[in-house]
């Protein structure tokens, strides 16, 4: 079974690539997030980048013939037959003048130099700073299922990008935290607001309306949750107090006796003790009192225990 945040990867691998300015972003940082540059002759350049996912591996390749035709890429799919590991998909595209060139166009490489600081030049629009966190998300993204505890988070290698993924997040007005882990830096949203709103970000509207049911789902349930256990103190409550009379009523016989009571006195005492298990409530409607009046009657049997138990001290 697929996890959620497989699922999400597949769904907006899906999404139309939008804008060329859009499809640079998006496979910019996809790439940023695992591909890795390799050297040629003449100065040139080269590129490999490996995956897990399917989708991904394919949206990969749709946005580097999209952004610049022609490229020799080769994709080989390692099978991983033990432990029920997934397929592995390697795109491999052999340095040359034409790649030197994407990686140019991409920003990666300014003036013959690699350029790891910053993307600012597939960054100037809005839309493609979505682009750019979809890329982030396919590359290296992974989000819990929206029944458990919100979290949804960016791994990369290179602390560079993961300070340029934080602070772009952070312009977005995203509560984002940062920690490094095992080698990797994590850059990561633990707020279901913020979750949410990432995700219909970098267009992953299914994915939306999953979190926006189980949040409804999760609300109802707290809020059934919070009426049971009222009515569970409640009725602990109603339980105590019976236990707390009957225990008054029956010293009071043992001690003094009912018949030394005032009829009102009486006529609570007895009710009580052939109703052990009614709240004051039912009691009251038993005899035809209001509940305050009863209180009234069973307080004034309390003072009286009370008083009768300092005497035998």
């Amino acid at each position: 079974m697929a996890s959620f945040a497989t699922d999400v990867k597949n769904e907006i691998a899906r999404l139309p690539r939008g804008e060329d300015c859009c499809a640079r972003a998006e496979l910019a940082a996809l790439l940023r997030m695992g591909a890795t540059i390799t050297l040629g002759r003449d100065h040139t350049f080269g590129l490999e980048y490996q995956v897990e996912n399917a989708a991904v591996a394919r949206r990969t390749l749709v946005l580097l013939r999209e952004v610049h035709a022609g490229l020799p890429a080769e994709v080989t799919v390692a099978r991983n037959r033990r432990l029920r590991k997934k397929n592995s998909y390697a795109i491999a595209i052999p340095p040359s003048s034409s790649t030197t060139e994407l990686l140019e166009e991409l920003g990666f490489l300014q003036g013959g130099s690699l350029n790891i600081e910053g993307d600012a030049k597939v960054l100037r629009s809005a839309c493609c700073r979505a682009a750019y966190l979809r890329g982030a998300f396919l590359g290296g993204g992974s989000v819990n299922r929206p029944e458990a505890d919100y979290h949804l988070e960016l791994v990369t290698g290179s602390y560079s990008f993961g300070k340029l993924l934080r602070t772009l997040m952070r312009r977005l007005d995203f509560p984002v935290g940062f920690v490094d882990r095992k080698e990797s830096y994590v850059i990561y949203l633990k707020e279901g607001d913020a979750v949410v709103d990432f995700l219909a970000i970098i267009g992953a509207e299914e994915a939306v309306e999953a979190f926006e049911v189980a949040r409804n789902v999760k609300e109802v349930r707290e809020q059934v949750n919070r009426i049971v256990n009222c009515e569970t103190a409640n009725l602990q409550k109603a339980i105590d107090a019976a236990g707390r009379q009957l225990d008054d009523i029956q010293y009071i016989e043992e001690h003094l006796g009912l018949e030394a009571l005032s009829k009102r006195e009486q006529e609570a005492a007895q009710v009580r003790l052939e109703n052990p298990e009614s709240n004051l409530a039912e009691l009251a409607a038993l005899i035809h009192l209001s509940k305050p009046a009863l209180a009234h009657r069973m307080k004034k049997l309390h003072d009286l225990a009370e008083m009768l138990r300092q005497k035998e001290e």
